[in-house]
């Protein structure tokens, strides 16, 4: 018996990399797993009805047991059919991954009102959507997990991507509160920032002799390297775990924090702009966190 054994679990974005990957190893773990993806392209254009089909049947070829919804989860009614077709085919619903999504990158200056908006809508406003309509089956059991995706470029920052990074920043604050707010319920919810090539990363410039090495790293790490963590965290084994961010890098796993006091400063008569200038400026400017992009915090080979 696998760790799922019995568990169901629906998988937003699971035509392709990560999402199938996590979508397989659910379903190898005994879980039955309903596959969702509309099939759009890495910007979000378009549509493929099969990607979702075809991960279907190289689950039942397997033995396993799952079902496609290739609703839009940016489409309120397209998010609550995730959960509806699970329940309705299987019974219930006991694990939300919401991994879908896709890039919109440019330099903050040149950056569109439509494309911060539907970055936005896909990584966040829809990973809500699909998660407020497990909570009433979650809590009405007494279990459950969600796991979001989130990514480096939320938690530590990167280039051309203001839209992506503040939702990928969004999904670890929606996450900590749903934690906090169902803990009662016993119901989890974490996430994962996953390292791996996929669709997305493959739009990464290679441009430079540095962009060339950062994609040669990338392309070592499948997507099947993040998909046990996901699995894990759908299950009975990982109900003691809830309100935490982890990163998959190949075969490390990584523990991140949320942001915490480092350094105060107190003046008794009140602070001022001046005494600003003239007392906290010097007194924390050596705890400053500098600027970073992912690639340079994450600069040795993935192992």
């Amino acid at each position: 018996m696998g760790m799922l054994e019995g568990k169901v679990v629906a998988v937003t974005g699971a035509g392709r990399a990560v999402g199938r990957a996590i979508a397989i190893c659910c379903a190898a773990e005994g879980a039955s797993v309903l596959v969702n993806d509309l099939g759009s392209g890495a910007a979000g254009e378009g549509a493929d009805q099969g990607l979702a089909l075809d991960v279907v049947a190289e689950i039942e070829a397997a033995g396993g047991r799952a079902i496609a919804n290739t609703a839009s989860i940016t489409d309120p009614q397209g998010a609550v059919s995730i959960i509806d077709d699970a329940v309705q085919a299987f019974g219930r619903i006991d694990g939300v991954i919401n991994n879908a999504g896709f890039l919109r990158d440019s330099i903050f200056h040149r950056m569109n009102q439509v494309d911060w908006n539907d970055i936005i809508d896909v990584h966040l406003n829809a990973y809500f959507a699909v998660s407020k309509a497990a909570a009433p089956h979650f809590k009405e059991q007494g279990s459950g997990a969600f796991v979001h995706m989130t990514s480096t470029s939320g938690l530590i920052g990167n280039f051309g991507q203001a839209n992506y990074a503040a939702a990928k920043a969004g999904v670890i604050g929606l996450s900590t509160s749903i934690a906090l707010d169902m803990q009662r319920f016993g119901i989890t919810s974490n996430c994962i920032a996953p390292f791996a090539w996929s669709r997305l990363t493959q739009t990464i410039p290679t441009d430079t002799e540095e962009q060339k090495q950062r994609v040669a790293r990338l392309m070592e790490m499948k997507p099947e390297k993040i998909a046990p963590l996901a699995a894990f965290l759908c299950s009975d084994q990982a109900k003691s775990v809830s309100g935490q961010i982890f990163g998959v890098r190949r075969n490390e796993i990584f523990l991140f924090s949320r942001p915490q006091p480092i350094r105060s400063v107190h003046h008794a008569a009140g602070w001022t702009p001046e005494t600003i200038s003239e007392v906290m400026l010097p007194s924390l400017r050596s705890s400053f966190q500098p600027l970073q992009r992912s690639g340079e915090v994450f600069s040795w080979d993935p192992i």
